[in-house]
């Protein structure tokens, strides 16, 4: 008789990001806004909103769990010769949505905390695949795609308008930007998952980048920030080989 409570394969671990004060964040899923600030949309070549009842709908897609890194050090991607950074915001959800849409007045109590995360991007990938209309996830949800600083709780943080998000490459600032800027914000971004997902505690939401993407090379020190309150630091390692 079979054992189906056996596994077959060795489970593998879930990914963590750490929290300061101690503890850690177990994550469930992460979820990406593209095209979330004016600035880039027009870098990427796309139309942006003149106004917030021309928005549109936001546009999302996936990267697996497991794409997290926190331990500072990204390898350069196989398959790419165009490594791109997108510094982001990150909105960590501490509670369940219950059922059905999420109100954009009940928003806000499904967040734990926030951090910085970067979308790292083989842009080549990206690009041919849009070109050809198909889908473009070799481009986004690769291996280690998406390092993550340490997560700060929400009343640590206080409100995001006024906050600046940045990031330097080799101590050269690359991007940033108010998040004032976001075309939607976190209660519009939570609302619109709810309508497509069911959103549980362990997600993970990096809510779109500014303008000022560009290359990265095996060597690169990046270092994003959100005023003086969070840090993220990672360097691209060179291919595995």
């Amino acid at each position: 008789m079979t054992d189906a409570s056996r596994d077959v394969v060795p489970a593998l671990p879930c990914p963590r990001v750490p929290v300061r004060g101690g503890g850690s964040f177990p994550v469930h899923r992460i979820y990406c806004v593209g095209r979330n600030f004016a600035d880039h949309a027009r870098e990427m070549g796309a139309a942006a909103p003149a106004s917030k009842a021309e928005r549109g709908q936001p546009v999302f897609f996936l990267k697996p769990a497991d794409a997290i890194v926190t331990g500072g050090e990204a390898a350069y991607p196989p398959g790419t010769a165009d490594l791109q950074h997108e510094i982001e915001l990150v909105v960590a959800l501490g509670r369940d949505a219950p059922p059905g849409v999420l109100d954009r007045d009940a928003a806000q109590s499904l967040v734990f905390g926030y951090g910085l995360g970067l979308d790292l991007t083989r842009r080549d990938l990206q690009s041919a695949a849009k070109a050809k209309s198909l889908p473009w996830d070799t481009g986004k949800a690769f291996d280690q795609s998406a390092p993550v600083s340490e997560l700060l709780p929400a009343g640590m943080v206080g409100e995001l308008a006024p906050r600046t998000l940045s990031l330097t490459v080799n101590g050269a600032l690359r991007q940033q930007s108010r998040l004032d800027q976001l075309i939607w914000d976190v209660p519009d971004i939570l609302n619109a998952l709810s309508t497509l997902y069911a959103l549980r505690a362990g997600d993970l939401v990096f809510m779109g980048t500014p303008a000022g993407v560009a290359p990265l090379q095996p060597g690169d020190t990046c270092v994003g920030r959100l005023d003086d309150l969070l840090e993220l630091h990672c360097r691209i390692a060179p291919p595995r080989v």
